[in-house]
């Protein structure tokens, strides 16, 4: 092997290595996903504590996709569409990381519920909704790994599924305030968790914008489908705040 062969089989593999991190750090929060709707639905504070302390591999995996995305820039000189390729890991990375948050942030509130009263049939429909986040990561990161556009496009149209289990859920808690008061401190947390879902789920469509991005070298041109009508926020959550 000649030396430009050399540089050339080393930037392939330092290509390959940042793509391994997205990954192996997607798998990281479709766990913290699925793990942080268990522990809700369990009423399981050990589960709910592994989350919370799993968030810090996820935060990890961050910064060294970011040591290593910097270090592909700066010796590499990646042409245009691989330069695509190393930008995409970047802001997928940062998108990955909200995702870890927010579940973190369930996880919090997933203990605070246990020392109340449960919501009837609250924790099967937030478990319904985290799961399909859940679903649509998979599908996100298949999408990446085989740069299929299609899937990833498919992806982003599911997301005004997820806000629309979220209105409906909004409109449940609300019934549920107006019928007892004693279930305002309850239902208002399991708002702000199917507010935190919601979240993951745009987090998750910024995701397969980047994978259109880097298979087509385009984003896609229609405005994401939103189907989210409730006037709250989160910002200023004083239980799960937003890290």
């Amino acid at each position: 092997m000649n030396e430009n062969q050399h540089i050339v089989s080393a930037y392939d593999r330092d290509l390959e290595g940042v793509q391994a991190l997205i990954v192996k750090m997607g798998g990281l929060v479709e766990t913290a996903i699925a793990d942080c709707s268990k522990a809700l639905e369990l009423r399981d504070e050990d589960l709910a504590q592994q989350v919370r302390a799993g968030d810090k591999a996820i935060d990890g995996l961050l910064e060294q996709i970011n040591e290593e995305t910097a270090r592909v820039i700066a010796l590499r000189a990646p042409t245009a569409s691989d330069l695509r390729v190393v930008l995409s890991v970047m802001k997928m990375s940062n998108n990955l990381e909200r995702i870890g948050d927010y579940a973190k942030n369930i996880a919090k509130r997933a203990g605070v519920l246990l020392q109340m009263t449960p919501i009837d049939g609250s924790a099967g429909a937030v478990r319904r909704m985290t799961r399909e986040v859940e679903l649509m990561l998979k599908d996100a990161l298949d999408a990446y790994i085989q740069r299929d556009a299609e899937l990833a496009a498919v992806v982003i149209q599911r997301d005004k599924e997820v806000d629309q289990m979220y209105n409906a859920l909004f409109r449940e808690f609300l019934t549920f305030m107006m019928e007892d008061p004693r279930n305002i401190t309850a239902c208002m947390h399991l708002h702000f968790i199917a507010k935190n879902i919601e979240r993951m789920g745009d987090h998750v469509t910024a995701l397969a914008e980047q994978v259109i991005y880097v298979s087509t070298g385009k984003l896609p041109e229609e405005d994401r489908p939103k189907a989210d009508s409730t006037p709250y926020e989160t910002h200023g959550d004083p239980v799960a705040g937003d890290n």
